[in-house]
């Protein structure tokens, strides 16, 4: 047996503390006058945006942004089928990125509480930098996984060394028809807030980043 092509995978997974939390929140009314829920919504949404601009300042959050209201109407059925009278909706989405996350809890505990507002998800995340940096680094153990088990096969098989002759994210070999599709990326942490929180403080625990990258590699052994 002079050379075998040798056909692998490759993975690795590494889990690191999260660096940032961005929190996600609706301040939402309805009612049957489209003035007042546009009234209602602008005056819960002006405090958040002031709070959330001093955080900034301060440097407990990195950005924050909350969309345009968004203000629709419908007009629901009754029981007998009769079309009643419009009901109209208002609503914002904020968005907050926290470094600080004694001060994202602190901050969530007072306003979960205030009428109108809902959070609707949390993730934990990394920096973009530390994102690059740990997925580079995570590719490259992939590949080195691939290596080694190359290098075990072909020692299984009485060959000594072996060279690359293709490489590729999971499912991207030439000839390839499976399709794994795993790259290198990041599997964010999520969070989401429900119901009411009664007043009580919320104390957030920071889950790991998960990011994973798989390799497929082919190899000649001699």
């Amino acid at each position: 047996m002079s050379e075998v092509v040798v056909t692998v995978h490759g993975e690795h997974v590494a889990r690191v503390a999260p660096e940032e939390a961005v929190a996600t929140l609706v301040v939402r009314a309805e009612g049957a006058a489209r003035e007042r829920v546009v009234h209602d919504v602008s005056a819960w949404t002006a405090p958040l945006r002031d709070e959330l601009a001093t955080a900034e300042a301060e440097g407990r959050v990195a950005q924050w942004s909350s969309d345009g209201m968004s203000v629709w109407a419908e007009r629901p059925w009754n029981a007998e089928g009769k079309r009643l009278a419009p009901v109209f909706h208002a609503a914002v989405t904020v968005t907050a990125t926290f470094t600080d996350f004694d001060a994202l809890s602190a901050w969530a505990s007072e306003v979960i509480a205030r009428e109108g507002v809902q959070f609707s998800g949390l993730e934990w995340r990394l920096s973009p930098l530390t994102k690059a940096a740990l997925e580079r680094s995570v590719a490259a153990e992939a590949v080195t996984v691939a290596v080694e088990r190359a290098t075990a096969y072909a020692r299984a098989l009485g060959l000594s060394a072996v060279s690359a002759v293709e490489i590729a994210d999971a499912g991207m070999l030439s000839d390839d028809r499976g399709g794994r599709g795993e790259s290198a990326r990041p599997l964010m942490a999520r969070a989401a807030f429900s119901g009411d929180a009664g007043g009580a403080d919320i104390r957030l625990q920071p889950a790991d980043v998960v990011v994973s990258a798989t390799v497929d590699a082919r190899f000649i052994a001699r």
